[in-house]
């Protein structure tokens, strides 16, 4: 008996072990170790600089526009003699794109995930999923063409009782979902692809039928990567420049109006940052104002979205 427990105790009974014991230490996966951590220090930097970049410009703005002013004044004209630095118009058209984005996105992705990931076969995932990523492919230019030329006067026949401008936020925000139903679709069928298959048949086992089954069952297991998906594509629609720049207009309007041109941050920067901006001037530091609140209201989202995903996050072993 002991001379047993002497052997499974011994090296002899962990062969893999010792095997690589003896092939000594494996250099290769200390560099791509080294790599991984080089990337994520990299991406620490490359953010530090962007927030570097954006601070001493937004100093020199906010010596001569106060806080209040920049955010809860309620009208955009910096470039006008008698200047006005309320940011409130163009944030409020940028939530307008964001809320008739994921109106779009969220239900067409959601449920085209929900189809590749439980209802078609094979054959059908290998053709539908790569042309539904090829929407995300599109140069955003051509998207905002056609939004123009004609989903706008696509909607003006379709709803002729409504008083149509030549741009339209509503449509412009509608293009932007469909740019970001890719994103939404991808990430949650991988979500829900994750989620155990014993789930799956004990549902089955207990008599419930294939739509219960995805949506009582797969969908709220799968729901933190699903929010994830969620946050990636707001933040998708947030900095969506020329669509919204094209199909949206440019007059900064107070407006939740989805039939009236409005500008949103990112339409401001696109116009604003031409060769024609002089450097120094209370309208060369308005662009980096508003990109700076762009990217805290980003950063704000994201941490939001963390909590999110940390609260309802299922873990399987």
């Amino acid at each position: 008996m002991a001379s047993r427990e002497t052997v499974v105790s011994g090296t002899g009974a962990d062969p893999v072990r010792r095997s690589l014991e003896a092939t000594g230490p494996r250099y290769g996966e200390k560099v791509i170790k080294a790599l991984l951590a080089l990337c994520g220090v990299l991406s620490v930097l490359i953010t530090t600089a962007i927030v570097l970049s954006l601070l001493t410009p937004t100093l020199e703005f906010f010596r001569e526009v106060s806080l209040t002013e920049f955010l809860f004044g309620t009208e955009w004209a910096p470039s006008f003699a008698d200047a006005h630095f309320g940011v409130l118009p163009i944030v409020v058209g940028t939530l307008n794109v964001v809320f008739w984005a994921m109106v779009v996105a969220v239900p067409v992705g959601l449920g085209s995930a929900i189809y590749l990931a439980e209802y078609a076969p094979p054959r059908v995932r290998k053709v539908v999923k790569p042309m539904l990523e090829v929407l995300e492919g599109i140069p955003t230019v051509t998207i905002g063409l056609f939004t123009l030329l004609f989903l706008i006067p696509l909607a003006a026949d379709v709803f002729p009782f409504l008083d149509w401008s030549t741009f339209s936020i509503g449509v412009a925000g509608i293009a932007v979902g469909l740019l970001t139903v890719p994103l939404v679709a991808s990430v949650a069928d991988d979500a829900l692809r994750a989620v155990p298959g014993g789930l799956r048949d004990g549902a089955y086992a207990l008599g419930a039928g294939k739509l219960r089954v995805s949506l009582r069952v797969i969908l709220p297991a799968a729901i933190s990567g699903i929010v994830a998906g969620f946050v990636l594509a707001i933040s998708r629609a947030i900095g969506e420049t020329m669509v919204v720049l094209m199909a949206a207009g440019n007059r900064p309007q107070l407006s939740i109006d989805p039939t009236e041109s409005v500008q949103t941050m990112t339409g401001h920067i696109g116009s604003a940052a031409t060769g024609d901006l002089s450097t120094g001037t209370i309208d060369y530091y308005t662009v980096f104002s508003v990109a700076a609140l762009l990217f805290v209201m980003t950063l704000l989202m994201n941490v939001l979205a963390m909590r999110l995903v940390r609260r309802f996050r299922e873990v399987y072993e």
